[in-house]
């Protein structure tokens, strides 16, 4: 099946990944509910929930016809590299808007780029929720 029959198929992967990533960007905009979940759609950022230290649940998609991760690239400082994990930033219907992260080598902490693309959700067959962090939205 190609990214365009999944297309055809009446937006069968949108609907629940569309879910998650609408409760990812609620929590990264603060707005949780309750305690019980666990796993991508844990309703609050951190470990417990009072932490508050934490404003990105960072993301990789992954590609419905082929399987791996999709990638971008990104130029920081002149050096253009490529990146599979993002920040979720809109989801409008099945499209999906995500910052570009990077990882920071000397810290180990992934780092925001001010690159953005948006991406059909139809064409993405899973996601991977990574540990929460901070990223540095400035």
């Amino acid at each position: 099946m190609s990214c365009q029959d999944v297309n055809q198929n009446q937006n069968q992967n949108c609907g629940c990944l569309a879910d998650i990533l609408k409760k990812i960007l609620l929590l990264q905009r603060q707005d949780y509910d309750n305690e019980n979940y666990k796993g991508c759609d844990k309703p609050y950022l951190g470990p417990i929930c009072s932490t508050i230290c934490y404003n990105t649940r960072p993301i990789m998609l992954f590609n419905c016809c082929t399987g791996m991760p999709w990638s971008f690239t990104y130029t920081i400082n002149n050096q253009t590299s490529t990146s599979d994990v993002f920040r979720i930033e809109a989801i409008d219907d099945c499209c999906c808007t995500c910052r570009i992260l990077y990882l920071d080598t000397t810290t180990n902490r992934y780092l925001g780029t001010s690159e953005f693309f948006t991406i059909n959700l139809d064409c993405v067959g899973a996601l991977r929720c990574l540990p929460d962090t901070f990223i540095d939205l400035c």
